[in-house]
């Protein structure tokens, strides 16, 4: 299985357009998979009507604390990076929003007055959209303020026999997009030729690259005066993949929850066919 990442550095630069124009026609020959890892706001659905949809709770650790064991000896504080317990003489206070789920406090209490406790932070969608199309996606709840353990499920839930995994990354280049990224063969980048995209790509490209993934760029809303995206791509080394240009017909087929992917033909080709180059 070939997986592809579909990121950029900032939203609305046309992520998920690419992600579901790609997986639309890579499943006319192959069987893929669509997992939209923007879990605080997933929008791959949209585009998919009437698709049936299975839905499965994820929940993380979350520590329980017997009070009679716990002896505030302060062991769990020492070993606790992110600072969600503070012991004082005779009380353990714990302030689980800045809980990261990774039970070094349970491995180190002596006493052993921490236990496996858990709490749902979101759901799991899957669904079958076209005879060889699946959609996975994740909904965190409202609230929560990580990301990373429903894009890491949506990851480990991934299952084979797929020839592709299209993975729609969230926006920004911070640790949602690096979970995303981590692992895939290929990254395509998706930038628009205005300062904001030239600046938020190339930290995402220093993102990919410290995380040794090749990548190609696709410009989005190309309107001939690209140079701003096609100067960088050259100082870097990087392939301009595909450009698609602005399309006031695309635009209002978009606003009502439909990709024609026969739009812009070739940019599965070539995508595939630079990936392979690598």
């Amino acid at each position: 299985m070939k997986k592809i990442a579909i990121a950029s550095g900032k939203g609305g630069t046309g992520k998920t357009t690419v992600a579901v124009m790609l997986s639309r026609l890579l499943s006319k020959k192959f069987k893929v998979r669509l997992l939209d890892c923007d879990v605080e706001n997933p929008d791959c659905h949209i585009f998919f009507s009437d698709a049936p949809t299975e839905k499965e709770e994820v929940c993380v650790f979350y520590p329980e604390v017997d009070t009679e064991k716990c002896n505030c000896c302060g062991r769990c504080q020492q070993v606790c990076e992110f600072n969600c317990l503070f012991v004082m003489k005779d009380r353990l206070m714990f302030f689980g929003e800045l809980c990261h789920s990774c039970r070094g406090c349970k491995l180190v209490c002596p006493q052993g007055a921490i236990s496996e406790g858990s709490r749902p932070v979101g759901k799991l969608f899957n669904s079958k959209v076209e005879k060889n199309l699946h959609l996975d996606y994740a909904l965190m709840n409202v609230g929560e303020a990580r990301a990373t353990p429903l894009i890491e499920k949506l990851k480990k839930n991934l299952k084979s026999g797929a020839d592709y995994a299209i993975f729609d990354s969230p926006p920004g280049a911070s640790c949602p997009m690096a979970e995303t990224v981590a692992g895939c063969n290929y990254a395509v980048l998706v930038a628009e030729p205005t300062p904001f995209g030239i600046y938020d790509l190339k930290i995402a490209a220093k993102v990919v690259k410290k995380l040794g993934v090749p990548c190609g760029i696709v410009i989005n809303r190309s309107g001939g005066e690209d140079k701003i995206i096609d100067n960088f791509a050259r100082q870097k080394k990087i392939n301009i993949l595909f450009r698609i240009p602005y399309s006031r017909k695309f635009s209002c087929y978009y606003s009502k929850g439909v990709i024609k992917e026969n739009f812009f033909p070739g940019l599965a080709d070539k995508i595939i066919k630079e990936m392979l180059r690598i």
